[in-house]
């Protein structure tokens, strides 16, 4: 059966009977084109339930109905699977990561704000944790640091559960600043961090982010911290 350049569309022949079936999978494929977004782009396995319209980008090793589906676009459609091969330029909402991701021909990256020829990239980001505040003056993001290599806007946070202690604010830093990110900030559940800086600093090695009892110490508590942050990509061959 014929079919359109991009998106393969089943197109209607003459004299074709049940007419209707073709033009149907034709929406239905336009329909999950238009606006793309995936479920998932780590599942190699296709989902046990599905509801019409489910999306997913097959991750490698694709097995069962995904075999040798590797790096396409997995649609649940009319009881079944249809395929898209991705092109050059697509973009897509990953939801289960709340990532955009672009394609550049070989593999989709996050965050794309500009690519040159050989695929130099410039692509935004925000990496967060939930860190678990402990006893003492200073309490460091241990499992957590800033991306080497990368340019960092700002730090931003928020209180998930209330700050106790001694202490009556407190600091968030890095890299040997104690109070880079804030200072004097609040102890409730709900107090926010908002830490620009005057112009983006760059991190050449790994580093955690700490906060700091601006006086008395920690003792308990929780809150979420976001690094904001452009990465470099090296052109390729």
């Amino acid at each position: 059966m014929p079919e359109t350049a991009n998106l393969n569309l089943p197109l209607v022949e003459p004299a074709q009977a049940q007419k209707h079936v073709t033009v149907n999978e034709a929406f239905a494929r336009i329909d999950a084109a238009l606006q793309l977004s995936v479920l998932s782009r780590s599942e190699n396995t296709p989902p046990a339930l599905n509801v019409e319209g489910d999306m997913y980008l097959v991750a490698l090793g694709g097995v069962n109905a995904w075999s040798g589906q590797d790096g396409k676009l997995a649609v649940f459609v009319n009881g079944g699977w249809d395929f898209m091969v991705p092109q050059t330029g697509w973009k897509i909402w990953a939801i289960d990561e709340s990532a955009a991701l672009t394609f550049d021909g070989a593999s989709w990256r996050g965050g794309v704000q500009a690519m040159s020829a050989s695929k130099a990239a410039m692509r935004a980001e925000v990496v967060e944790i939930d860190h678990v505040v402990i006893g003492g003056s200073a309490t460091e993001t241990t499992t957590f640091v800033i991306p080497a290599n990368t340019s960092v806007f700002a730090v931003t946070g928020l209180v998930l559960a209330e700050i106790t202690g001694s202490l009556t604010s407190w600091s968030l830093g890095a890299d040997g600043s104690t109070n880079r990110y804030g200072s004097g900030l609040g102890l409730a559940q709900g107090s926010f961090v908002q830490g620009l800086t005057g112009q983006p600093l760059s991190y050449y090695t790994a580093a955690p982010l700490t906060l700091t009892a601006d006086a008395g110490s920690f003792a308990s508590g929780s809150v979420r911290l976001a690094v904001h942050l452009m990465r470099f990509d090296l052109p390729e061959v």
